[in-house]
């Protein structure tokens, strides 16, 4: 009986990916731009890109990034992210972003910002010993700030590799490719700003 329980709470993605896929689908035609050119801007190939604005399969979070790169808006305009009326963001109540599909279980965002209708975003990144971005850069437009609470962290801007450590601090411009390596042995904490927000 449990197990029945448990299963009813899993929640039904389809709904959600299909306004994704929709809105996808509208943001690109509003720009011209065909399934191939958005699927070349977002490093992804144009059958993925395809499927997702029909509303088929469950996107991972990487490739709704790589999409709202690709569209130039942030993907909280995916995750339809909406403003909150209170500037207080309570520890226990942080709304929490999972990364899907690959290296989903090595890494966590936690909204630190109650929205994005201001200038920043800043979030609380928790990534496991291996979590790498090198396979999908960065590139986006404004400005990212982060410090290292605990481990390590490589950030790599245009390729060159940037070792933090705890207490460590980085500044740099979000319009050159970047990527995040932890090559520590252990599990590393890290706040990240990004203006404007990116999500």
């Amino acid at each position: 009986m449990r197990q029945a329980a448990d299963a009813r709470e899993v929640p039904d993605v389809a709904p959600m990916v299909a306004v994704i896929g929709a809105t996808v689908r509208c943001l690109r035609k509003d720009r011209g731009m065909t399934l191939d050119q958005l699927a070349e801007r977002s490093v992804l190939s144009a059958g993925v890109v395809s499927q997702l604005e029909r509303g088929i399969g469950n996107p991972s979070f990487a490739t709704l990034v790589q999409l709202a790169h690709g569209l130039d808006v942030p993907v909280g305009r995916f995750l339809m992210i909406t403003d909150s009326s209170s500037p207080v963001v309570r520890a226990g109540e942080r709304r929490r972003i999972d990364g899907h599909g690959m290296q989903s279980d090595r890494v966590s965002y936690e909204m630190l910002t109650p929205d994005l209708s201001g200038q920043i975003e800043a979030n609380l990144v928790s990534s496991e010993p291996g979590h790498d971005t090198s396979a999908t850069p960065f590139r986006h437009n404004g400005e990212e700030f982060g410090i290292v609470l605990s481990g390590q962290i490589d950030v790599f801007i245009d390729g060159v590799r940037h070792g933090l450590s705890t207490g460590d601090s980085i500044r740099f411009s979000s319009t050159v490719p970047h990527w995040f390596v932890n090559p520590g042995p252990q599990a590393a904490t890290a706040i990240w700003v990004n203006t404007p927000p990116t999500w």
